[in-house]
């Protein structure tokens, strides 16, 4: 038979002692607001500690440094493309300065980047290693014993039994350790304390442990990383070196000299085919290169073939396969018919998905015009894998070599190349070049078929189009830390699910004989945050304990008369009371 009553307002001792009940139930730190008449510097320096590793300022130093990343992803980087970096200086001479001082044009090493980036590592680590100790603290305790008024909790239900007290504990104690609660009884409150939960804390923090492992991963990616690329001619190979690459970058602390894993591969044929038909004309359907590496100076040759996303992986670098284009192969004379370019394969870049190409001829050495004056001859070239005939754009039609096409304007002159400035050799430097001039007074440029031959005006020489050899451009990476990120991210995303679904909470049963010498039972619950499962499972657990622990019928003591139980249920009810305990 139950009887639940919700009589006085709570002295101040009970209200401590309801306090005490559900004290712990986090493990984050109090807040004490500072006396500021009493601070002094070591005062200062405390409460500055508590705010600077308190959650909130962490979740604020966590959003600063999401903001602070996006001038990263939308201004050009010195570190990633220097050209584009100047590019901009030149376009924009007012905002360039501002962004030079604030450091914008390299954000991720900047000052005020790195700050916000240390102070949220301590944050979480002042945060974190306190609340560690604590909740250890609470896993080798024992559940807070049970409040003097249990119907003060949000969550209560109380009947009486014919059962013994020690009886109902008993069942009591069997019963939640059953629900998997970590239960305790207690002697001296004559109740059973139970908790459950402790994985919402275990949850947070290992989902803040999670962003600190990301946050060493990431700084230690970004000091020791290294990139490069190399564009191969099939047939032609690559050793893992400095001297080697068309471009490289790297993080501070990696030492190209000593760091870069020694191995070596060569490309033996690429292989592309597209769709030839329908919406998804041109579409490459297979897109990979056969090669043959070994690993040291040394090491056994091995075959391999790099797909798209399926790099090689060697010694802790990946090697991508990013890029194909197309070589024509030129043979080119002086005006005396001595060969000085030897059916030599030329890369053209690609400018778009059906790869018309363009780029530049250089003959440095070797050359002499009709005079018999040394000079340097150089070509701006243009291909197309797929002409469509006379008359079409100077567009590809289809990426794969159907008709090869290439188009070819002329110069003589000085390329620059010894003047000891820096040039791309897919562009001609044409400040002290001339045009050849065609009969029509205009520049001497050519279209050519494979086999064809462009003699230059004058007796200048001659250019011959043999054929057309296919290249690969690779980029060879290596990210330290990178499966540390992975795994921290995965930790942080099943940490930050269980903080935010499990809730934590705990649950007394007390039983007493009354004055009448019948046994009363008290239930209450109690968790972090108000919530519909509390109630619930109190009474679940409520009928429970009231099978278990109930006599038999026959056994079972009626309640005594008077007007308080005469509409007493011989079943528990759970009902919740308001926290503050007004009287209902």
């Amino acid at each position: 038979m139950s009887n639940t009553t919700t009589g006085k307002t709570p002295t101040t001792d009970e209200e401590q002692d309801l306090g005490a009940a559900g004290s712990q139930l986090s493990t984050a730190p109090k807040e004490e607001a500072p006396n500021l008449p009493s601070l002094g510097v070591i005062g200062w320096a405390r409460w500055f500690w508590r705010q600077l590793t308190s959650m909130r300022v962490a979740l604020l130093l966590l959003l600063l440094l999401s903001l602070g990343a996006i001038p990263g992803s939308l201004i050009p980087q010195d570190g990633v493309d220097a050209m584009k970096v100047q590019e901009f200086r030149d376009n924009h001479d007012l905002l360039a300065p501002v962004y030079d001082k604030l450091g914008l044009f390299h954000v991720y090493s900047s000052v005020w980047f790195s700050a916000i980036y240390i102070l949220l590592f301590v944050s979480l680590i002042g945060c974190i290693v306190p609340r560690t100790w604590q909740f250890v603290g609470q896993l080798r305790g024992r559940p807070p014993r049970a409040p003097r008024r249990l119907d003060r909790l949000p969550a209560y239900t109380t009947w009486r039994t014919g059962a013994e007290p020690e009886e109902v504990r008993e069942a009591a104690l069997k019963l939640l350790k059953k629900r998997r609660f970590r239960a305790d009884a207690d002697a001296a409150s004559d109740a059973v304390a139970a908790e459950k939960g402790y994985l919402r804390e275990v949850g947070n923090l290992a989902f803040h442990i999670a962003l600190i492992v990301m946050l060493i991963a990431f700084a230690w990616g970004q000091l020791f990383k290294y990139e490069g690329n190399k564009l191969i001619l099939e047939g032609d190979g690559f050793s893992n070196t400095l001297t080697q690459y068309d471009d490289f970058k790297s993080g501070n602390l990696f030492d190209a000299a000593h760091d870069l894993a020694p191995f070596s591969f060569t490309l033996k044929d690429f292989h592309g085919t597209y769709e030839a038909t329908g919406p998804n004309r041109g579409t490459p359907r297979i897109y990979e290169a056969q090669v043959t590496y070994s690993e040291g100076a040394e090491g056994a040759e091995k075959s391999k073939t790099i797909e798209v996303n399926k790099p090689l992986e060697i010694d802790g670098s990946k090697v991508y396969l990013v890029s194909h284009g197309y070589a024509p192969i030129l043979t080119v004379k002086d005006a005396e018919g001595d060969v000085v370019m030897d059916k030599q394969a030329v890369a053209l870049l690609p400018l778009d998905a059906n790869v018309t190409s363009s780029g530049a001829v250089k003959v440095m050495d070797g050359y002499r015009n009709a005079k018999g004056e040394k000079e340097q001859l150089g070509f701006n070239a243009f291909f197309l894998p797929t002409y469509g005939g006379k008359g079409s754009t100077m567009l590809s039609s289809f990426p794969a070599l159907i008709n090869p096409m290439l188009a070819l304007s002329a110069y003589h002159g000085d390329l620059g190349v010894d003047a000891g400035i820096p040039q791309s050799i897919y562009q001609l430097d044409k400040t002290n070049l001339e045009e050849f001039k065609g009969s029509d007074g205009k520049l001497f440029k050519q279209q050519l078929k494979v086999g064809d031959t462009m003699t230059l005006p004058n007796g200048a020489g001659s250019v011959t189009f043999n054929g057309v050899q296919e290249w690969a451009g690779f980029q060879v990476t290596q990210q330290p830390g990178s499966g540390w990120a992975l795994g921290g991210a995965v930790v942080a995303i099943f940490g930050l699910a269980g903080s935010l679904f499990i809730q934590r909470r705990r649950v007394w049963v007390r039983a007493v004989r009354g004055a009448d010498g019948v046994t009363v039972v008290e239930m209450a619950g109690l968790g972090r945050s108000e919530s519909a499962k509390v109630p619930e499972e109190l009474g679940d657990l409520a009928g429970a304990l009231y099978d278990r622990a109930a006599p038999d019928a026959s056994d079972a003591p009626e309640a005594p008369d008077g007007p308080e139980n005469d509409d007493t249920p011989d079943s528990p009810d759970t009902h919740v009371v308001p926290a503050e305990g007004a009287e209902k």
